[in-house]
């Protein structure tokens, strides 16, 4: 049962100091119950330091942590009852069947044996293995190896499923189906608190996003608010050098915001509030002024562009401790 905020996990001023070193510096945060929470942030933010607090491993400084209303301090055995982790890496044991893997972790969760059977049974068939559950697990492809590790984080069936770094390492095919395995554990009502390095896929599944950085929230909101921040879409015209000018100024006659001009890629571009209406414009204009188009878009914001105008930094893969094997 939710709590009465309707929140899975509230994070209030949370504080924790390594050395010299300030890993979180008051970070609150609030995780709608059954969405997808996305946690971004350069190397170093403080994203896997707040995990780690959430799933009992490490205790804060100050400040406090709750799942479902649970302190996760005071009463950190009632928290891992009601969590799954899935780290980086898968965890299962490739020498065996996926049926067996799941068997196996229900037994270590103290399952009784029938038990056990019955739910690696259902998760086989909630994650579309059923028909691969005899098969040992290292002839399986990479994506379904990934959504039968997210299955085993799931034997107690937990309220909140932190995935750490979910597809690194996926062909685009596999990458789809974890994420669609993520879209309907979520349906379900499962809350999911998500680390990744890709942005896309932060934009793909998250409701809602933290961007941390040097321990501190710095922006939060839905992906969309988040796009807002710098700005809405762009024209981007490419053309030939001898043109760049007279392009500028038939961009200019469509848009009346400020045209920005980059000999170097012989590309113009100004902000738009039509979209559509304007790229069809600018054809029209460039045709009647005989202006030669290489290329043409309607270029959105990313995550990408939010993160590097918030952060200032390089995404780079994190280093990172593993979260897998913890019950």
């Amino acid at each position: 049962m939710n709590n009465r905020h309707g929140a899975t996990v509230e994070v209030s001023r949370l504080r924790k100091t390594f050395g010299t070193t300030a890993a979180l510096q008051g970070v609150d945060l609030t995780v709608p119950a059954g969405t997808v929470f996305g946690l971004l942030g350069p190397n170093g933010a403080g994203k896997t330091t707040i995990v780690r607090v959430l799933a009992t491993l490490l205790r804060p400084d100050s400040g406090s942590a709750r799942i479902a209303g649970i302190d996760v301090v005071r009463e950190a055995d009632k928290v891992r009852g009601l969590i799954g982790l899935a780290g980086q890496h898968a965890a299962v044991d490739e020498k065996i069947t996926g049926r067996e893997n799941l068997v196996m972790f229900g037994r270590l969760y103290h399952l009784p044996e029938a038990t056990a059977h019955r739910r690696a049974d259902e998760l086989l068939a909630q994650f579309d293995l059923m028909e691969a559950r005899n098969r040992i697990v290292k002839h399986y492809s990479g994506g379904m190896r990934r959504r039968l590790d997210i299955a085993a984080s799931l034997i107690i069936a937990p309220r909140l499923l932190f995935l750490d770094e979910p597809t690194t390492g996926l062909d685009p095919r596999s990458r789809s189906e974890v994420w669609q395995s993520v879209r309907d554990l979520v349906a379900a009502g499962t809350t999911v608190l998500l680390t990744t390095q890709y942005l896309d896929e932060a934009d793909q599944l998250a409701d809602e996003i933290a961007v941390i950085d040097s321990g501190r929230v710095i922006a939060s909101g839905t992906p969309a608010s988040l796009k807002s921040l710098i700005g809405g879409d762009r024209l981007e015209v490419v053309t030939t050098s001898a043109q760049l000018s007279a392009a500028a100024d038939a961009l200019a006659a469509v848009c009346s915001a400020a045209i920005e001009i980059s000999a170097l890629n012989r590309k113009i571009s100004a902000p738009t509030s039509s979209g559509a209406a304007d790229l069809i414009a600018v054809v029209q204009e460039f045709g009647r002024r005989g202006i030669t188009v290489e290329d043409l878009a309607l270029r959105r914001p990313t995550l990408d562009d939010v993160f590097l105008h918030l952060t200032r930094h390089e995404q780079s893969e994190e280093s990172v401790p593993e979260l897998m094997g913890v019950a």
